[in-house]
């Protein structure tokens, strides 16, 4: 009376089907907030490289009595990669608006990001963005 009882171990088909669906479904809740998570990263170095041609102006001022307004003469404010931020995710432009107090710095986003666009420092202190999806605060927070 011996039967031999054969006991397979493993997983089914049915079971992987499942724990693949309950993943693609956590990645696609996940993905959205991290990529968002990323780009607010990229602005922060984008109000940075912003804060700090900002300083870079009032100092040329205060030696040469002048702003800078022309993207031409950048070169003037020894900023460390030129036009461009640190990693290369904003390009930096100067201008000069009526009633910016000054000069207008304005760091155009190379990575794509919709929500909020350019970042804008004027000599005022009043911040700004290009984009519509966002608000100013959350833009520059």
């Amino acid at each position: 009376m011996n039967k031999s009882l054969s006991r397979h171990s493993g997983f089914t088909l049915i079971e992987l089907m499942i724990v693949l669906v309950v993943l693609g479904i956590l990645a696609s809740l996940a993905f959205p907030s991290y990529s968002e998570y990323v780009k607010r990263g990229h602005r922060s170095e984008g109000q940075a490289f912003l804060n700090d041609a900002s300083a870079r102006q009032e100092r040329y001022f205060a030696q040469n009595n002048t702003y800078i307004t022309s993207t031409a003469d950048i070169d003037k404010l020894g900023l460390k990669n030129g036009r461009l931020s640190e990693t290369g995710k904003y390009q930096l432009s100067l201008s000069r608006i009526d009633g910016d107090g000054g000069y207008t710095l304005t760091a155009m986003e190379q990575f794509s990001d919709t929500k909020c666009g350019d970042l804008i420092l004027n000599a005022l202190g009043v911040k700004g963005r290009s984009g519509n999806d966002m608000s100013v605060e959350d833009c520059w927070r």
